[in-house]
């Protein structure tokens, strides 16, 4: 992807040295730790280092980023900072800023998760929630400060910030030398414009890949066509990196740096979530298992490397959580509903409760269904929401009621 010469890039590697030494005080933040996951390398047919960023202050890389942006600019007299953030750039923001005696407006999208907007408040920030997405957010963030004192905190489109960012490469590099490809998320660029500059300074020979969420993904356009390409919409579960667009210093470094971009869908990121939580025992939000969920994908092989994802953010709210669970669960079929036609009489309930649990799987809740256009007179159906082992287990269950004369449709991908 090289277009730009190195040092004509506009974020040095001298700039995350000295962002790295503005970074003195480990209660705003630390050196998060790495681990081998085993079961991950038995996926992939590799060695798989997790970068656990997610254990960071705030539940995310933003701070390095914010602080050390915001501590250059209080020490110039700046003291009232204002950011646009879906949330975990609004936490690094008001934790910088008022570990550097600042104060601090985030504006965030009004479907912002409850646990992020939450958090930024009792970080000392003032929060509003304005716009349906992140653009909207961004625009009505800066039109704020366009006749105040106050600086704007870019999450992405700030040489500061991505230098910030940048020090988290250097933590990469020196927790293994020897890994041979690194896998950050792409929002806005951001972050894998600080990590890759990082990187590509001290060990050239390793690949750095990034990754979108495939209802968010701008990279691949931009980089056809030169220049930062803007959805006008973005859908995916993967809030942290549902930017909709990078900006022209983060496609230049990007263009540069990195070697390659894949995309993710949702199912695979919801996949990739639980299988952290069950395996890693981590809980990392979207954007952080956006990484594990390539490295799983066929677009990414990692088969006898040494593969490092990074794990960038945590802040998954339990609503979001029970979600991507559901979601994850019905994908492997562990979670089944299952519509069975009866002739609506006495016993047929209790009956059919009874073939399933004598196949060892657990009725969640049943709902009679009659007033359906194609049901005869004197029919309904009886929906059954199932757990199940998987595929196999549920197609006992299936096999074994209508081994029983009843009519069974799986209809769990279709609710």
């Amino acid at each position: 992807m090289t277009t730009t010469e190195p040092d004509k890039l506009p974020v040095q590697y001298a700039d995350i040295e000295r962002a790295r030494e503005r970074l003195d005080d480990d209660t705003v933040v630390k050196e998060t730790p790495i681990e081998q996951s085993s079961s991950l390398g038995e996926f992939v047919g590799g060695e798989v280092y997790l970068k656990m960023e997610h254990l960071q202050w705030t539940g995310s890389f933003k701070t390095r980023g914010a602080y050390n942006k915001i501590r250059q600019d209080v020490e110039l007299g700046v003291d009232e900072f204002v950011a646009a953030s879906a949330g975990n750039h609004a936490q690094g923001v008001a934790l910088a800023a008022a570990k550097c005696g600042a104060n601090s407006t985030i504006y965030m999208p009004e479907n912002a998760p409850q646990a992020k907007i939450d958090a930024t408040r009792e970080y000392g920030s003032i929060v509003e929630l304005v716009g349906k997405d992140f653009q909207e957010t961004m625009a009505h963030a800066k039109s704020m400060v366009e006749e105040t004192d106050a600086e704007f905190v870019h999450a992405y489109d700030d040489t500061d910030i991505i230098a910030g960012q940048g020090t988290l490469g250097i933590e990469m590099y020196h927790d293994n030398p020897d890994v041979d490809t690194v896998v950050v998320p792409i929002g806005g660029g951001g972050l894998i414009s600080g990590v890759s500059t990082a990187i590509k300074h001290l060990s050239p020979e390793t690949r750095v890949v990034g990754v979108q969420a495939t209802g968010a993904e701008t990279v691949h356009e931009s980089l056809d066509k030169g220049m930062p390409v803007t959805l006008d919409e973005v859908d995916t579960i993967a809030d942290g990196i549902a930017t909709g667009g990078i900006s022209e210093t983060t496609l230049r470094i990007i263009e540069q740096n990195v070697d390659d971009v894949v995309t993710v869908t949702d199912t695979e990121i919801a996949r990739a979530i639980l299988l952290l939580l069950e395996r890693a025992k981590q809980v990392v939000e979207g954007a952080g298992a956006a990484s594990v969920a390539a490295i799983l994908s066929d677009d990414l092989d990692v088969t006898d490397e040494t593969v490092m994802p990074l794990l960038c953010g945590g802040n998954l709210d339990m609503t979001g959580l029970q979600t991507v669970v559901v979601h994850a669960l019905t994908e492997r079929q562990q979670l089944l509903r299952l519509r069975v036609r009866i002739n609506d009489r006495p016993g047929k309930m209790e009956e059919i409760s009874g073939i399933i649990a004598d196949k060892g799987a657990n009725i969640r809740d049943v709902r009679h269904d009659r007033s359906v256009d194609d049901l005869e007179i004197g029919e309904a159906y009886l929906v059954f929401r199932v757990e199940a082992s998987g595929a196999e287990h549920a197609g006992s269950i299936i096999d074994a009621v209508e081994a029983a004369g009843y009519s069974v449709e799986n209809i769990t991908k279709t609710i």
